[in-house]
């Protein structure tokens, strides 16, 4: 089918990655409607935005109950343990929701599953914030969505409702930091939210098809083509 007149389901809209997601989805020329499940309505208003309001606990009979056909689905969903408040809190919104709304994408006929993960996730990694990234990393990838992009970025940059100190330090080091990482070592390169952003609607703009995973390099090539 043409790329013309797709529809975007988006969850994590109020978030750093999320909201730049949401306005570049907004401006695409490709994208006809943009679906927005949140748990609470935005304050955004534009003919394209469609809003589905629930608790994410709920979000597979939401989205089912909604009727809405999808093409592609982007997850921008994540918090921090010290926001969250304990681990299992910290779990449930990343890797429970994450892998709910994966399986109410699919169910929405989505074709393409983008999702914004972290530098160093995996499902064997002895430290719980990245063996929760990589849990569900593994839960996202197995609905069998025709493609899966993974993104996993450094450090994100930009500013966020909740500011986190640790960001706002690395941020203004970045221009020292970020030259210095070359080789292996890029991967771990800050990032920007709006450049995550950029770099998602190339990839499910593109042909490519199976699991993809993107850090910096590759992150930073398709924001640039998509700039």
């Amino acid at each position: 089918m043409s790329i013309e007149g797709r529809t975007a389901l988006l969850a994590g809209a109020t978030g750093l990655v999320g909201g730049h997601l949401l306005t570049r989805l907004l401006a695409s020329p490709e994208y006809a409607r943009v679906i927005a499940v949140t748990r609470k309505r935005l304050a955004v208003e534009h003919p394209k935005l469609h809003q589905i309001v629930t608790d994410f606990d709920e979000v597979e009979a939401a989205v089912a109950s909604s009727g809405v056909n999808v093409d592609d689905a982007f997850c921008a969903l994540g918090t921090t343990i010290k926001i969250a408040g304990s681990q299992e809190k910290f779990r449930r919104v990343d890797f429970d929701y994450v892998a709910g709304f994966a399986r109410a994408a699919k169910a929405a006929g989505a074709k393409r599953f983008l999702l914004v993960s972290a530098m160093g996730a995996s499902a064997r990694s002895t430290i719980f914030y990245s063996r929760v990234k990589g849990e569900a990393e593994d839960a996202v990838s197995a609905p069998g969505f025709a493609a899966l992009h993974i993104f996993r970025p450094g450090m994100l940059l930009g500013a966020r409702a909740q500011p986190r100190p640790i960001e706002v330090i690395v941020g203004a080091l970045t221009p020292l930091l970020n030259p210095l990482m070359m080789g292996g070592a890029a991967v771990y390169k800050s990032i920007r939210g709006e450049m995550v952003a950029e770099a998602m609607v190339a990839a499910a703009l593109g042909a490519s098809e199976g699991r993809n995973i993107h850090t910096y390099r590759s992150m930073a090539a398709l924001a640039k083509s998509n700039s």
